[in-house]
C-alpha cells in the first residue's frame, strides 16, 4: 500500500492522562546508583489524547492532544491528519466508538 500511496492507519484515543508536574528536579545521581526520581507533583488536569499509528511506517503521526474527545474534535483530529498528503488515498482502521462514525465525520 506504501509504495501506490495510500496511507493505512489504526487510530485510537487514550483519555484521562494525568497532567502532571513534578515539584523538584530529580535527585543527583551517583555512580553505580540508580536514579531518584522526586514523588510530590502538582496535577494540572487531564488530557485526552487520539494518535495515529502508521502501519506502514511503523510510527505515530498527527497526534492531537486536548481537554475533550468530542465528535468534532475527532473529526478535526482526522481533516488536520489528511491534508499532510491531500492528494493520497487514506484508510483509517477504527474501533466502533460512535465518534468513530458520526455524521460529521462522512461529511
Amino acid at each position: 500500500m506504501l509504495e501506490q500511496g495510500i496511507h493505512l492507519i489504526s487510530t485510537d484515543e487514550m483519555t484521562g492522562i494525568q497532567a502532571l508536574e513534578r515539584l523538584f528536579p530529580n535527585k543527583r545521581i551517583k555512580p553505580k546508583q540508580v536514579e531518584k526520581i522526586e514523588f510530590e507533583y502538582e496535577r494540572h488536569g487531564t488530557l485526552s489524547l487520539i494518535a495515529n499509528w502508521d502501519v506502514a511506517r511503523g510510527k505515530v503521526v498527527s497526534p492531537s492532544i486536548g481537554p475533550t474527545r468530542t465528535e468534532q474534535d475527532f473529526s478535526e483530529h482526522i481533516q488536520r491528519t489528511i491534508k499532510i498528503d491531500e492528494k493520497a488515498e487514506w484508510i483509517f482502521i477504527v474501533d466502533q466508538l460512535n465518534t468513530h462514525k458520526s455524521e460529521s465525520l462522512v461529511k
